[in-house]
């Protein structure tokens, strides 16, 4: 654990041999195990080279923190920021899936609402080429975000459209968006050279 000590709390310690430090926030000396009987029987103490940093030496009579643990220091970083970064991704997919289900939901309906106004994503279902025309459309408006030198705001707002009109292509091709991120990982997983030439290998055997 760590705490903070003045010239009076480790002096205490040292005559009572009982981890003690100095409290900021109640102007006060506390030992280490005072309410939770969770002492620290210190059998060393040592300083650093400039002689502002102490290290107590001892044994616990229980969990060092107050959450039970053996040390406080059971975080680590690296785990922390995979966490985040496993939340991060977890939510980008949940929101690629819940637009892919309802895309497809929508698709599902085309035969049950024929005689009703369609909605857009259905129209595009409907319409070839004014979903091609859409998506050529929506991938220019993004180039132009970059071009034009637009706000990051807009280029998410375009690349959003990008998406969802992709994607209803897909839907349309029977594609997973699962699939096409496979395909991505596998990518990822190998050089630029090599997967430039496994494309290269796989358009020749469909030839």
């Amino acid at each position: 654990m760590q705490g903070f000590a003045n010239r009076e709390a480790v002096a205490t310690t040292l005559s009572s041999r009982k981890a003690t430090f100095y409290s900021r926030s109640r102007s006060a000396l506390w030992t280490k195990g005072e309410t939770s009987n969770n002492f620290i029987n210190v059998h060393d103490v040592f300083i650093d080279c400039d002689r502002d940093s102490i290290i107590y030496l001892g044994k616990p009579d229980g969990p060092t923190c107050h959450t039970g643990a053996e040390t406080c220091y059971y975080t680590s970083v690296f785990d922390l920021l995979k966490q985040q970064e496993d939340e991060g991704n977890k939510l980008a997919l949940t929101s690629l899936y819940g637009l892919e289900s309802t895309i497809s939901q929508r698709k599902a309906e085309l035969a049950e609402t024929e005689n009703e106004k369609p909605s857009w994503t259905k129209r595009l279902l409907l319409n070839d080429k004014l979903l091609c025309s859409k998506i050529r459309e929506e991938a220019n408006e993004l180039c132009q975000t970059l071009e034009n030198n637009e706000d990051k705001s807009r280029t998410a707002s375009e690349m959003a459209d990008v998406l969802y009109h992709a994607m209803v292509l897909l839907a349309k091709k029977d594609v997973k968006i699962e699939d096409v991120l496979q395909v991505l990982r596998l990518r990822f997983s190998q050089s630029g050279i090599e997967e430039k030439r496994s494309r290269v290998s796989q358009k020749s055997m469909d030839d």
